[in-house]
């Protein structure tokens, strides 16, 4: 993601408002439009003035709370009090997505088959945010290669 927290959030402001014009539908999900990887949580977890930054800039633009598929936490967390402190915290102010349809994770495996790279659980992610939704992800590569094959799915790396 960029530097600037304000870019970030025009990029991802932009895109929702975009989707919702051509299809009305989308704009149910307008609050719905990030969801975070391992890496995007991981990163927005550190305490540092640029996670903080653009997560209260997030905030203030009424882009928070992101989506976190359990996969994810499953991929972000160790069963360590001490270790998984920073992530549980982030947590806290997400809607962590707990359920998993059957249609989301087929969906997830044809885009992984079809990206021919990336995890199960970036697959899955890509797959949460389908259709007009932005992933926060510390991948570019794999991610950026997964959504080339999804439904209107942009990539921001923090």
């Amino acid at each position: 993601m960029s530097a600037n927290p304000r870019h970030a959030i025009d990029l991802v402001r932009r895109r929702s408002l975009d989707a919702s014009a051509i299809d009305p539908q989308l704009a149910e999900r307008a609050e719905r439009v990030l969801v975070l990887d391992s890496g995007g949580l991981s990163r927005l977890s550190e305490r540092t003035r640029r996670a903080v930054a653009l997560i209260v800039a997030l905030r203030r633009e009424g882009l928070w709370p992101p989506v976190v598929p359990t996969v994810v936490v499953a991929e972000s967390t160790s069963g360590r009090v001490g270790l998984d402190a920073n992530v549980n915290r982030l947590l806290k102010s997400c809607d962590v997505a707990e359920i998993l349809p059957e249609a989301q994770a087929r969906r997830g495996g044809e885009l992984r088959a079809r990206a021919r790279r990336g995890s199960v659980v970036d697959a899955v992610v890509v797959a949460v945010a389908e259709p007009g939704s932005t992933v926060i992800t510390s991948d570019r590569a794999d991610l950026e290669a997964l959504a080339s094959h999804a439904d209107d799915v942009h990539i921001e790396v923090v």
